[in-house]
């Protein structure tokens, strides 16, 4: 059994830019993915917590999904008002300003992500956007090491296939 330790608060934020990334992947939108990673890091910080191995950002990553899946539920569940779109505006981003077009590319597949299968999106926000390997991965996610081989290929194709305009199957 690998060795336990405690997950040091002062660290935490070494794994800002990997839980952000993936948050944005999970919401598909920037400003949800802020608010996601923060509610993340309250939860961790709320309480010690006690990780195996050195997989402080699986563990991290399983967190923010849990975390990801428990506020939908609890959307899911609370009424919607209709709220009448705005005309087709489209805010400028602050932060893309120099490179317009990377942000929109940025944007567009991100977008992608968060539209994928559950299961799909999953894995690849853990492998391709947090950048665990498969196997800290599987463990993160509870799936086998093929499940998640399996996973991220499918996810790849739909995500290559939307990016090109090609419709889903």
């Amino acid at each position: 059994m690998a060795p336990e330790h405690e997950l040091d608060p002062a660290t935490l934020g070494d794994h800002f830019d990997r839980l952000y990334r993936a948050a944005w992947a999970l919401c598909g939108s920037r400003e949800d993915a802020e608010d996601l990673v923060q509610d993340t890091y309250t939860r961790v910080l709320a309480r010690p917590r006690i990780v195996r191995g050195d997989d402080d950002v699986g563990y991290l990553v399983r967190v923010l999904r849990n975390t990801f899946i428990s506020q939908r539920r609890t959307a899911g569940r609370r009424p919607v008002k209709a709220i009448p779109p705005p005309e087709e505006l489209e805010l400028a981003d602050e932060r893309g300003g120099l490179q317009p077009q990377a942000a929109v590319e940025d944007r567009e597949v991100y977008a992608a992500i968060a539209d994928l299968p559950d299961d799909f999106r999953d894995a690849l926000v853990a492998v391709d956007v947090a950048g665990l390997s498969y196997s800290e991965a599987a463990r993160a996610l509870r799936v086998r090491e093929g499940t998640i081989t399996s996973r991220l290929y499918r996810a790849r194709a739909q995500v290559a296939r939307r990016l090109q305009g090609v419709p889903a199957r």
